[in-house]
């Protein structure tokens, strides 16, 4: 859905009462861990399109799935749902912990910023320079929240702020005044800003990709429809992306792709907008449109298996 500019941000503000005690406890367990930087990868040429590899680490008695995805530079969701039937806030000291750092590259092209919205990550691939490879680089985000969605389309970067000023539509302004919160007209730079200290914005009124004064919020559905990063991600990703650069937005609940012959299938959550019921037919289409030039004899049963799962984590399934 095309949302009208009064509804300019989409921007960011408290999440649905549901998640708030979830989202204060993850606040303060991010601020105790610095973010590694995004993942960056040589370009692998087609039909190649899959990067990075899964790792395993041990837990530490004091550790959280919020403190690790915040040290692997990943979202909340992302790495619950890599390790289920771990405790997200006590996964005790020696539990091995899987870090979801291997990605099927979206079915999109490969250049500019791609956003796929049931993964939560963006991927962004940079102009080579001449003589160098092309590279890769992925970011978890969050994204706009179930009524707030953020839209779907192909779109770009139309100009780039520093230190950007936040001025909240009505219709979020009324939002926070139903919750007995006011909020100004305006909200200059600085620490209770929610945008952050570095904003895209996007040829979609009132949308933008933006940092974030809430590094809880990433790798979840939180915002009025913006994407957010953590901060040290939005400002690489600032520094790098030109005014121009091609933006699309995608819905791609499962991925396939090809490494060294085999070919494997990443499957996450659909959004639950799209939720009626099990629908596989988007994991089928994926894998045909992976296997369009080859002639291969799929097992399905084991394919569905592997979709059901929504673990995140490219899984071989075939040959």
């Amino acid at each position: 859905m095309w949302l009208a500019a009064q509804r300019q941000d989409m921007h960011e503000s408290s999440a649905p009462p549901r998640w708030w005690l979830i989202l204060i406890v993850l606040f303060y367990l991010a601020l105790r861990v610095a973010p590694a930087r995004a993942a960056e990868y040589e370009l692998p040429p087609e039909p190649t399109s899959v990067v990075g590899h899964v790792q395993r680490v041990v837990a530490r008695y004091e550790d959280t799935l919020a403190d690790l995805a915040r040290r692997y530079d990943l979202g909340y969701e992302e790495i619950v749902a890599a390790n289920p039937g771990v405790d997200p806030w006590l996964p005790g000291a020696g539990t091995r912990i899987v870090v979801p750092t291997q990605y099927v590259l979206p079915d999109a092209p490969r250049s500019g910023i791609v956003l796929n919205l049931p993964e939560m990550r963006l991927y962004y691939y940079p102009i080579p320079k001449p003589g160098q490879p092309a590279l890769l680089v992925t970011y978890p985000v969050g994204i706009g929240r179930e009524g707030w969605s953020t839209p779907l389309g192909l779109t770009q970067v139309v100009s780039k702020v520093v230190r950007p000023t936040w001025y909240p539509p009505a219709s979020i302004r009324q939002e926070h005044t139903q919750d007995g919160d006011t909020l100004p007209t305006v909200v200059p730079p600085g620490p209770d800003n929610p945008l952050g200290e570095y904003a895209l914005h996007l040829d979609m009124p009132g949308y933008l990709i933006h940092g974030t004064n809430r590094r809880y919020g990433i790798g979840m559905r939180v915002s009025h429809g913006c994407i957010r990063l953590y901060p040290v991600d939005i400002e690489y990703l600032f520094r790098g992306v030109p005014v121009g650069t091609p933006v699309r937005i995608v819905n791609q609940p499962y991925k396939a792709g090809w490494k060294f012959g085999v070919l494997f299938l990443e499957s996450h959550p659909p959004l639950a907008d799209d939720q009626g019921g099990v629908n596989m037919t988007p994991a089928v289409r994926a894998i045909l449109a992976a296997t369009r030039t080859k002639t291969v004899t799929m097992n399905w049963e084991r394919v569905m298996g592997v979709a059901e799962r929504n673990w995140g984590i490219p899984i071989a399934i075939y040959p």
